[in-house]
């Protein structure tokens, strides 16, 4: 064979053949396999004037054809497929060959894949990737994990293939091993916690009276401001979209029931095992899976009783500001829980993330694409220990300024009957963290009455344990 390809990606559905065919645009000659051979004579027929490209029927033929060192992407299914896909390839692989799994592996099998690879002789780069279909044929925001030296061979590629902010790219490594799959999952439980609380302005927009034109053009008009962001634009676009079957409004002939595919629910359980407290981003993976427990909402609505879901807004005007404020603010508190989860687990795993360079990637090609990213990446580039992005110093200011509209949205929703955990779970997140004393107090004492969990004091070093069934003397336990 007379050329080489300078990477391959494995995997023709329509993520791995536009990755393939955004390599192609930058330049890069390109090789191609699917297990089933007529996708990728079916890509090379309908792209195959877009650049270069080399096809293979066989896997031996694919790596053969691809410059050594080897770069190769697989796009498949996470789980078995991945680590079959893997097998197949690890016969004719060499020494210093790289594996990127751009699929929304979990972080963890990626750290066991790294190592068991690595012992090979081969690099594992597992490598976060999102903007959807469209974003990978046109710039996504990639999040690499692996080692340094594999990412001075693939990092120049997918930061080509990358969005861009000016001249920046949306591309930065992130970390050894499950470091980068590991960012990709928090994205992804910040964007559930990102659609969630959209979804909860809308409905109270809705209690308010608001239809959905008028609502797409108030998202249309939040998207010019704060709040511009990938989702609101999208937002006012499927709210104005007419069903082409009844020529009524589209959403409302969508089913309310939601799907996942399972990132937000490891957000969550990580948060859980580091210790971190996401509840709003906890509290939107709830609610999808609230929104499909069809049993307990079919009975529940023949049950349970409430208010009727509507407000009486005496100035439509005002209340549409608050929601925007309540929306605003409730935005920060998922991207504060997320990069808090992220800091965490990254010293955790001995990652040493730049929380910063998170920021800066998703300015652009990933869904969660905002204004704010820019502001969080300079908060964090200024302050690499900040603890919550809520107390950063442009951002506490603007909260305790939305504090009052925030409250009257989630009064609101409270007194009409209108479900918004995030917008809820958030402020209650925000007041424990500004709290000088909580209920944890109380907490302690309960445990140790009942398990002798012991409890610490305000006034001296130690743990201590009261005899609740006895004389009620208390004992020092220890001296830490």
């Amino acid at each position: 064979m007379s050329e080489k390809a300078n990477i391959g990606v494995v995997g023709m559905a329509v993520m791995g053949s536009n990755l393939a065919r955004n390599l192609a645009h930058k330049g890069f000659t390109v090789a191609i396999f699917n297990r089933t051979y007529a996708k990728t004579q079916q890509v090379l027929a309908d792209h195959g004037n877009e650049g270069k490209f080399i096809g293979s029927e066989s896997i031996a033929d694919f790596v053969a054809s691809i410059e050594h060192p080897r770069s190769i992407i697989i796009m498949v299914k996470a789980g078995a497929a991945t680590d079959a896909t893997i097998e197949e390839l690890l016969p004719y692989l060499e020494p210093g060959d790289i594996i990127l799994d751009a699929g929304n592996a979990y972080f963890r099998d990626t750290i066991r894949r790294e190592k068991e690879i690595s012992a090979k002789g081969f690099h594992f780069v597992g490598t976060g990737v999102s903007g959807g279909e469209y974003g990978a044929l046109t710039g996504p925001s990639i999040m690499p994990g692996g080692t340094p030296e594999s990412y001075k061979i693939v990092g120049p590629m997918l930061e080509a293939i990358s969005a861009h902010v000016g001249d920046e790219p949306c591309c930065a490594w992130i970390g050894p091993n499950g470091a980068g799959h590991f960012v990709k999952m928090i994205h992804n439980g910040i964007e559930y916690s990102d659609m969630q609380v959209i979804g909860e302005a809308w409905e109270l927009l809705k209690a308010a009276g608001i239809g959905n034109a008028e609502a797409a053009e108030i998202f249309k008009s939040w998207n010019e401001g704060e709040l511009s962001s990938y989702l609101i634009e999208i937002t006012a676009d499927v709210l104005s979209q007419t069903d082409p079957q009844t020529g009524g409004s589209l959403v409302d002939v969508i089913k309310d029931r939601a799907g996942m595919k399972g990132t937000g629910t490891w957000t969550v359980q990580t948060a859980l095992e580091l210790g971190v407290p996401v509840n709003g981003i906890a509290e939107s993976v709830f609610a999808r899976a609230e929104s499909s427990h069809d049993d307990l909402r079919a009975v529940a609505q023949q049950t349970l009783q409430g208010p009727d879901r509507t407000l009486q807004v005496p100035d439509k005007d005002a209340f549409v500001e608050d929601v925007r404020q309540a929306l605003w603010a409730s935005k920060v508190v998922a991207y504060s829980q997320g990069f808090d989860e992220i800091r965490t687990g990254g010293m955790e795993f001995g990652w040493n993330i730049n929380v910063a360079d998170c920021a800066k990637i998703w300015r652009d090609g990933c869904i969660i694409r905002a204004k704010l990213l820019e502001n969080i990446r300079k908060e964090y580039s200024a302050d690499p220990d900040l603890v919550s992005l809520m107390c950063a110093p442009s951002i506490a200011p603007q909260l305790a300024q939305y504090n009052d509209a925030w409250r009257r949205v989630v009064s609101a929703a409270v007194q009409s009957g209108v479900s918004a955990p995030v917008f809820s779970s958030s402020l209650a997140y925000y007041d424990m963290a500004r709290a000088p004393r909580n209920n944890a107090a109380l907490t302690q004492g309960l445990r140790d009455y009942f398990g002798s969990h012991t409890y610490e004091r305000v006034d001296q070093p130690g743990h201590f344990h009261l005899d609740w069934s006895g004389d009620r003397s208390e004992v020092k336990t220890s001296d830490d």
